[in-house]
């Protein structure tokens, strides 16, 4: 599967978690996790950082780009008030903006480079690879918390 085929399976799949009901969003994958309306929160957050990196690596290659605690910005954006549609509408936009910019960029500069503050050198290929398997890598949680009757 091309990566904007599973950038698109991936946005397509979240999006109709954001229709779930009350009950549905608070429930969680396992204890001490996160509920599924903070995971929606956090892949809104996630869905920006990598897309500021994606333009950054495509505008201003090599350069160092910083990690981001995921726990802090849920607790200093404060996902349990945060609205959801906000977070739905923050996730669809910049999800349009990645997909666009992995048909312009993904074959023809994929091979640019930059440094991970944590992980090290890294390609633009592997930011847009990232952006799908951490999108996938949720999805799982959710459907097991969907599945589980854990709240």
């Amino acid at each position: 599967m091309n990566i904007v085929t599973r950038l698109e399976a991936t946005r397509n799949q979240t999006l109709k978690y954001f229709d779930l009901n009350n009950e549905q969003l608070d429930r969680s994958y396992g204890s001490g996790k996160w509920s599924v309306r903070f995971i929606l929160h956090h892949l809104a957050d996630s869905e920006t950082v990598l897309f500021d990196r994606i333009r950054r690596v495509i505008s201003e290659p090599r350069q160092v780009i910083w990690a981001f605690d995921q726990d802090a910005w849920a607790r200093g954006l404060d996902y349990s008030r945060m609205p959801l549609d906000l977070s739905r509408r923050i996730y669809d936009a910049v999800r349009a903006g990645i997909i666009y910019q992995a048909r312009m960029h993904y074959d023809r500069s994929g091979q640019r480079e930059f440094i991970h503050s944590e992980t090290g050198m890294r390609t633009l290929k592997d930011e847009f690879d990232k952006v799908a398997a951490h999108n996938e890598h949720h999805l799982e949680q959710i459907d097991l918390a969907l599945r589980g009757s854990r709240a």
